[in-house]
């Protein structure tokens, strides 16, 4: 694949983001306060409020904005949350990245790629547990281009066992050229997240030495190239650790700003994860600008905070303590029954360690995590309903902004929430889910929809199956 980024500049301005760094460093009360009430009325927050969010010390003002993300999270998505699975399809890498276990010079991982009996297997025993939406995740190799990538896409689709299926699969892998993401995007994808790692160029640069992802610029217009064909559905991220978070977090803001200015419409998912161990890595065990969990929930809340209608994802690497807490700061979707090495869902063993880009910190089953979820009052989620509606990109922002994902996600999140109980639950799972159903039920102001709601729960307890609105 030829980089060609002759005349791109990049969008993310360094003296910028320091100088507002620099300049916010003590703001008060009064200031606080007034950032966090416009954002409670739904408007994105400016570099300098963000900026002035993350120098916040004093811990009376961070537990404000704590307290203002969580407000704000159940003002726009309510109690729901997305659940989701990775599936790694291949570890082979050209890259070399300092702290990724799947990097070139890594002799300790097992190098592996699905084959498609392996790929069907993989997805079988994902749908026999009840997933519905996967993120699909590829190393950096000429074997995976776009082509690949598509025929995988189009075999998890076709791949159906009992009452399970995929209706959603998003993508993780390396920047296409805009011939590669049409390619992709013909085979009914949903999101395509790149995640530029650190927004700090000169960081990038020395932690990716050596192939195509050393390139800083062709990596950041990667999700450009996505929307110029017709992908409107992005992921952006950082991986928190590798530089100042609060960097990172203006970084983020700073992408964020480039994709509405140039496309309309921002993206569609953040996530931020904290570097974990790695096998044959030393340098995860101790990251250059390791995040402290309370530094890791002020900057999920600010994210929330100073884009409120982005979705959030919170990954699997955390602990389960700290992803129970931080569920309430802004997060709309997560992973869960979660594994990452390479056809470890069918044929799970010790060697399946060796195949792994990192090490998870929640490694619950997927029944597991819907039963505590449901425990403290928030929706499971499996909808697909806005993909396939073609409400994405501009369109969903129309529904997100007048406050719609609340009213057609909580209906939906509810039947789909049902159909894994009558399906796959255990039965401390189904009890604990059928009260919560029958509570939410009982909230949802109009009538009219919610006896329409109870009227498909019917046919789903009949054997009905995908229904949404």
């Amino acid at each position: 694949m030829k980089i060609d980024i002759e005349g791109l500049k990049s969008f993310i301005p360094d003296k910028d983001i320091f100088t507002h760094l620099e300049e916010q460093h003590a703001p008060d009360n009064i200031r606080i306060r007034d950032i966090i009430n416009k954002s409670l009325d739904k408007q994105r927050l400016n570099p300098d409020e963000t900026a002035a969010l993350l120098n916040v010390r004093d811990p009376e003002l961070r537990q404000m904005i704590l307290d203002g993300a969580k407000t704000l999270k159940e003002r726009i998505y309510g109690n729901r949350i997305v659940l989701f699975a990775p599936l790694y399809v291949g570890n082979e890498c050209v890259n070399d990245c300092v702290y990724c276990g799947f990097r070139i010079s890594n002799k300790e991982c097992m190098r592996s790629t699905l084959e498609h009996d392996q790929l069907v297997s993989e997805v079988k025993a994902l749908e026999d547990s009840g997933h519905k939406r996967l993120i699909m995740v590829y190393g950096e190799h000429p074997k995976y281009d776009a082509k690949y990538i598509a025929d995988t896409v189009e075999t998890v689709y076709k791949t159906k066992s009992g009452k399970g299926e995929i209706r959603r699969v998003n993508i993780n892998a390396a920047p296409l050229d805009v011939e590669g993401f049409r390619i992709v995007k013909q085979t009914g994808i949903g999101t395509y997240q790149i995640f530029q790692e650190t927004y700090h160029q000169q960081t990038y640069e020395k932690m990716h030495p050596k192939g195509p992802k050393s390139s800083f610029l062709w990596r950041l217009y990667g999700l450009d190239r996505a929307m110029q064909a017709g992908i409107d559905d992005l992921g952006i991220g950082a991986l928190m650790g590798l530089y100042d978070y609060k960097f990172e977090v203006m970084g983020l803001l700073y992408h964020t700003l480039h994709l509405e200015e140039m496309f309309g419409v921002g993206p569609h998912t953040i996530s931020f994860p904290r570097i974990e161990p790695a096998v044959g890595t030393e340098f995860t065990q101790h990251p250059p600008h390791q995040v402290s969990d309370e530094q890791f929930k002020h900057l999920v809340a600010t994210i929330r905070l100073s884009v409120p209608y982005t979705g959030m994802i919170l990954t699997a690497r955390e602990p389960i303590a700290i992803r129970n807490e931080v569920l309430s700061y802004g997060v709309s979707q997560i992973d869960a029954g979660s594994s990452i090495g390479v056809g470890s869902y069918s044929a799970d063993n010790d060697e399946s360690v060796k195949k792994a880009q990192f090490v998870l910190g929640d490694t619950r089953t997927l029944d597991e995590v819907i039963f505590e979820l449901a425990e403290h009052g928030y929706i499971p989620s499996f909808c697909t309903s806005c993909y396939r509606a073609g409400r994405t990109g501009e369109h969903f922002m129309e529904f997100a902004i007048p406050g719609f994902v609340k009213r057609f996600c909580t209906p939906n999140a509810l039947l789909t929430f049902a159909e894994y109980l009558f399906d796959y639950s255990s039965q401390k799972t189904l009890k604990a889910g059928l009260a919560l159903i029958e509570k939410e039920l009982n909230l949802i102001p109009d009538e009219t929809m919610q006896k329409t709601v109870r009227e498909k729960l019917v046919q789903l307890k009949d054997g009905r199956r995908d229904l949404y609105f």
